[in-house]
């Protein structure tokens, strides 16, 4: 079992966990994931480690409650236990020294970003991160990304917070006024990295995006997280998570995302029922 040390709300429907996981915490580098198992029977959940500290035994992840799983997650209190923490999964970032490097993170996928931010600071690159959310609402760690970057600019769709819009467009204008980038990271959902692989495009400039496809035993085993990357199928659990986003085939992805929306929504349905009435989900 494996001990939830620190649980905090980030926003109505983020929480972060930190995770008492002496070893993986040791060998966790920035782009590694772990799989979660709450208990005998549950939803295997792959979560990217958004921080280690290696010193207390203990990881961060960042979850966003969208689905039966995750609001089961969202439930369990600080000092509760899960049952499997598996990992680190797939293969490191590769972090070298750049002149300047933009980190672009929507959404939940701002987590990711953030142990890219602190690895290429000890690299010694000029580190900007973008930060996107939908409203003021749902901004989280604004404060862990200034302490480790040399600019941060806050987007927000509906404009409350930062600058107005989405991260491809604050994208774009960071780009046009700084023609020294030598590298782009984008992760979150996937027409935002999509829409990020178009802004960099015509420059050719590198751009990485980070895919967190569906995916069953995490190790290759099942296919489920095949994708198409330079016209030849790669498994996101192990020959990523990290891939060239000019190469990827965005559209087949989109479609493979929406293979079990169905069953999900289901499993949704159920879980709030059982709720209602008090009943066990495991």
């Amino acid at each position: 079992m494996y001990r939830i040390a620190t649980r905090e709300r980030l926003t109505p429907n983020t929480f972060l966990w930190e995770l008492e996981a002496p070893d993986v915490a040791r060998a966790a580098r920035a782009g590694h994931f772990i799989i979660v198992r709450i208990h005998e029977g549950s939803e295997r959940i792959p979560l990217t480690v958004a921080d280690t500290d290696p010193a207390a035994g203990t990881l961060t992840v960042v979850v966003q409650a969208v689905g039966k799983s995750t609001n089961e997650m969202m439930a369990l209190s600080e000092g509760a236990s899960v049952l499997d923490v598996i990992g680190p999964l797939g293969e490191a970032s590769h972090i070298e020294r750049r002149s300047k490097v933009v980190l672009v993170g929507g959404g939940l996928g701002v987590a990711p970003i953030y142990p890219q931010a602190k690895a290429h600071r000890a690299a010694g690159s000029f580190t900007i991160s973008i930060l996107g959310f939908r409203t003021r609402e749902l901004v989280f760690w604004e404060d862990r990304f200034r302490r480790v970057c040399d600019e941060v600019i806050i987007a927000t769709d509906d404009g409350t917070y930062g600058v107005r819009g989405l991260v491809s467009e604050a994208l774009r204008q960071v780009l046009a006024r700084t023609p020294d980038v030598e590298e782009v990271m984008a992760v979150g959902p996937l027409r935002m990295m999509q829409a990020c692989c178009e802004v960099t495009r015509p420059s050719g400039i590198r751009t990485l995006v980070s895919l967190n496809s569906i995916m069953v035993d995490g190790t290759g085993m099942c296919g489920g997280c095949r994708v198409t990357v330079g016209g030849r199928s790669r498994f996101a659990c192990v020959d990523g998570p990290d891939f060239d986003g000019h190469q990827v085939d965005f559209d087949e992805l989109l479609r493979r995302e929406k293979r079990f929306a169905r069953e999900e929504a289901e499993a949704m349905t159920r879980y709030q029922e059982a709720c209602k009435v008090g009943l066990s989900t495991g």
